[in-house]
């Protein structure tokens, strides 16, 4: 790997940073659009498949807040 790869690879890290989501953006972000997935429809009914097979629902997708309201 050369310098100057070495350096731009060091500059687009540095410039990628986290970002503080506002309460009212946070709809838009789990939008199923926005699962990496090839089909967010289809890989929907297979995990409803493989709930139903297996008789337990739930650790996957979006979660709540933790205070009971969704």
């Amino acid at each position: 790997m050369s310098l100057k790869t070495l350096v731009i690879l060091l500059a687009a890290m540095a410039c990628s940073s986290c970002v503080t989501v506002k309460p009212w953006e946070r709809g838009e972000l789990s939008d199923p659009i926005m699962i990496f997935d090839e089909n967010p429809i289809d890989a929907g009914v297979q995990e409803h498949y493989l709930d139903y097979r297996e008789g337990s629902t739930g650790g996957t997708g979006a979660q709540s807040g933790g205070c009971g309201c969704g």
